[in-house]
């Protein structure tokens, strides 16, 4: 194992690395960790350039953030197939909205495939953003160099450092103005430049409940993740111990037809057909590293009624805010919305999570974490009004 010290350096092998990058969580405030893919004048060359939380793959997978949980995160690296214009790879880490600063990290580290490792030193560091490490090209060969510098702001004015173009907060609505008699001829507007949101949604206890609306476009597909802690080896949730924790969810659809899209019993449901939600396979032996997966076909959104998005733990006696699970629901042009699991400490195996409603064409989407002894029990608790018996994988 090479350890490194900021400023140290090995070299890597060109092809796929993997990152993984450790950290002692801050009780109420989010620890975001992005790459940036950089040109010669250490420049992104548009969004696609930025892999965070609101894009976790880019330039066709050749990066990607696989995991992303607290405490935790893990991206993939193709360097084989970085274009030649690419002079480096720069890994940080950001604290959400300011709320902490890095000297409350007692723990921060790297790894990286071939045997390499940093510890970050954050003793002292008032900084909230952090470039933690970065791959750069030397002679034609691929190296890692572990950086450790701190950076003022935060994510966003360290993401304009690199040439990302930031979104816009959108403006308040004004009123339309008066009519007049002639207008003047209307002027082509420029082209829009490209850009990149910043901002991200978790319900919790203090706002609950978000409401999208529909644009002329549609809602595409929308994607839910549920991801959890994965352990350190040895502990209940470790997936090393193959805990099988599911995600699910009850549907019902306009025309008053209802079920369940879920592994147990195979019910892994339909993108493109009745009822337009699919389950993307069921991890059992935790070799998935970003979790599991529902897509909703959003251009059927119209014919869907409510969907109650759920997890249940498969086998073993459950213990939810060890899990420190969180449901990431992606909906094409809005902020990724978050739910995280860790405020309760339930017991019971079945959780149910948000609730996504069809209210006038639009999608709230509500927290819920209620927990339930199994399926019937949760169903009755929000009408389903389905008949349940024992099932198995």
């Amino acid at each position: 194992m090479t350890t490194l010290v900021p400023g140290g350096n090995a070299p890597v092998t060109t092809g796929q690395v993997r990152i993984d990058i450790s950290y002692s969580a801050i009780p109420g405030a989010d620890i975001d960790v992005s790459a940036f893919v950089l040109n010669a004048a250490g420049k992104v060359r548009g969004d696609t350039d930025m892999c965070f939380y609101g894009q976790t793959n880019v330039l066709g997978g050749t990066v990607q953030m696989t995991e992303s949980s607290a405490g935790r995160a893990v991206f993939t690296l193709d360097l084989s197939r970085l274009d030649a214009v690419v002079e480096k790879v720069a890994l940080t880490a950001t604290i959400y909205e300011n709320k902490a600063s890095f000297d409350r990290v007692s723990h921060l580290a790297l790894t990286v495939t071939g045997g390499i490792e940093a510890q970050i030193p954050t003793s002292g560091m008032k900084e909230t953003a952090l470039i933690l490490g970065e791959f750069y090209r030397r002679q034609g060969e691929w190296k890692f160099r572990c950086v450790a510098q701190g950076f003022a702001g935060g994510l966003e004015p360290l993401a304009k450092y690199f040439g990302v173009e930031i979104a816009a907060p959108a403006p308040a609505p004004v009123a339309a103005p008066a009519p007049v008699a002639a207008p003047a001829a209307p002027v082509p507007a420029a082209p829009p430049k490209s850009s990149i949101s910043l901002s991200k949604i978790t319900l919790d206890k203090t706002r609950s409940s978000i409401s999208l609306e529909k644009t002329a476009e549609g809602f595409g597909e929308i994607k839910v993740n549920l991801n959890w802690n994965k352990g350190k080896g040895g502990g209940f949730f470790s997936r090393n111990n193959a805990i099988d924790l599911d995600v699910g969810c009850l549907y019902e659809l306009q025309d008053g037809s209802k079920g369940v899209v879920q592994a147990l019993g195979n019910s892994f449901g339909d993108f493109d057909y009745d009822p337009y939600i699919r389950l993307m396979g069921d991890d059992r032996t935790g070799a998935v590293s970003d979790g599991e997966w529902l897509h909703i076909n959003g251009r059927h959104w119209s014919e869907i009624r409510r969907v109650l998005v759920f997890a249940f733990i498969y086998e073993g006696a459950p213990n939810w805010r060890e899990t420190d699970g969180v449901v990431t629901i992606y909906v094409p042009g809005q902020p990724p919305i978050e739910v995280r699991l860790n405020e309760e400490g339930g017991r019971l195996g079945m959780c149910a999570i948000a609730l996504l409603e069809n209210e006038g064409g639009g999608v709230k989407v509500s927290r819920r974490v209620d927990f339930h002894k199994g399926h019937s029990v949760m169903d009755k608790a929000y009408g389903w009004g389905m008949r349940w018996s024992a099932g198995s994988k």
